[in-house]
């Protein structure tokens, strides 16, 4: 791996900028998109309201800390178009998320937002590595999911050729990585694993393909993944960060001259930490959840939006914007089994760090009697799919678990190719428990 160091010249001059002309660019941004919110939001002005602030009482950035949050579940009660700020002929594009409990969240874009929203990708796309004229490939799915056309408007704003596969259909994306020679690939990490797969299915090896670079996220993954995509395709894999509620993919991305974290392109959005239980805001490095302030959005402001995801803020390394550390788990994807706070990544962390196991896997959980139990369905590479070896291996992942994230799962180490492969996020947890 050689990272390149960045060309200065290409750089925004913000991205280097000091932090005090940083803090007063949040600021001014701040203050217009309290304002732009209490204005043209009837819930936001309710809330500040009932709250008894209003957007003249931010004088400092720490002052943000007096304005109430806003939750999923508040953008889900004003749906479709409630939260919008601006007249609906304004708005020019509409993304939802899945909306897998109950109904999806809409979110919504001017002009101004999508040409915000591509500058902050092709800002992310650039510090991945990646440089004008090269060929991207977008796998990440098109249509409502932000992740698609997110990467593609980045992509062409830096001046890449893009090639806008989408997700699924994995033969075909094998083909045309070999066909096209892309050297970046923008994909869910789990779906990587798949055209991984199909490399090695069709006996081609990935470390001769054209790729160079992968831009991995919507889904937390672990070092340990990121280390294997590396070395199973030669290049380098770096971590991008964002929501469709603040804007969709861009929010944050990792450098590739330091893969140290993902440095938040604090001009747009504002990140605090807060006590998950509190709502308290903590200082920089201690871990929490993450809370982020839109600064420029027009059509879809968000103040205080609880993101449920857990981290924590560190210091600027190869730009001056703070950085968040890699996602290990969300508020709401946390498992408690039997009193211990288990999250996925934790499990996949210690399947991958079995030799013999394949990195798929699922997590299903059941309650046969009184208590929860965890079944940790994972498969055999070729190489040890034998009965025997899969049931040594099914013990040395239990203990594995039991030593490092201290509890007792039931593994089930299954043939090769077995576990269900994501066509684009991966379904990790299947949760069998009875209801009620």
């Amino acid at each position: 791996m050689h990272p390149m160091k960045p060309d200065p010249d290409m750089l925004e001059p913000i991205e280097t900028a000091s932090r005090d002309e940083l803090a007063a660019l949040q600021l001014e941004r701040m203050k217009w998109s309290l304002r732009h919110a209490y204005e043209n939001v009837p819930f936001y002005r309710r809330k500040f309201d009932e709250a008894g602030v209003h957007p003249d009482d931010l004088k400092s950035l720490e002052d943000l800390a007096k304005f109430p949050f806003t939750t999923k579940q508040d953008l889900r009660d004003n749906y479709p178009f409630g939260m919008f700020a601006v007249p609906r002929e304004k708005v020019v594009r509409i993304h939802a998320s899945s909306g897998t409990t109950g109904k999806p969240t809409v979110v919504g874009y001017t002009r101004r937002d999508i040409d915000t929203w591509a500058t902050v990708m092709a800002r992310s796309i650039r510090a991945a590595g990646t440089r004008p004229g090269d060929v991207v490939h977008v796998a990440y799915g098109y249509g409502l999911f932000t992740g698609g056309l997110g990467a593609h408007y980045g992509a062409e704003k830096l001046g890449c050729t893009v090639v806008p596969i989408s997700g699924g259909m994995t033969a075909r994306q094998v083909t045309l990585i070999e066909d096209f020679g892309p050297t970046t690939i923008m994909v869910t990490p789990s779906y990587m694993l798949a055209i991984l797969d199909e490399y090695r299915a069709r006996g081609l090896d990935p470390r001769e393909s054209s790729l160079k670079v992968g831009i991995f996220g919507a889904e937390p993954w672990t070092n340990e993944m990121r280390r294997e995509i590396e070395e199973a395709f030669a290049m380098d894999a770096v971590d991008i960060y964002g929501l469709s509620e603040v804007i969709g993919p861009g929010v944050a991305q990792e450098c590739i001259e330091t893969k140290d974290g993902l440095h938040i392109w604090e001009d747009h959005f504002y990140p605090e930490i807060i006590d998950p239980a509190t709502g308290e805001v903590l200082p920089d490095g201690e871990f929490g959840e993450l809370v982020f302030t839109s600064l420029t959005k027009e059509a879809f402001p968000v103040i205080r939006y609880r993101t449920r995801d857990l981290t924590r803020l560190l210091p600027g390394t190869a730009r001056s914007m703070r950085r968040m550390e890699k996602i290990t788990g969300r508020s709401d994807d946390m498992i408690i089994l039997r009193g211990v706070n288990v999250f996925p990544t934790q499990i996949e962390e210690q399947i991958l760090a079995l030799e013999g196991l394949a990195p798929h896997f699922q997590i299903e959980l059941v309650r046969p009697g009184r208590m929860d139990e965890m079944i940790v369905h994972a498969e055999a590479l070729p190489d040890h799919a034998s009965g025997e070896e899969r049931e040594a291996l099914a013990a040395r992942l239990r203990k594995r678990i039991k030593d490092v994230v201290g509890v007792s799962v039931s593994p089930v180490i299954h043939p090769p190719g077995t576990v269900a492969r994501s066509q684009g996020k991966a379904v990790r947890i299947i949760d069998n428990r009875p209801k009620g």
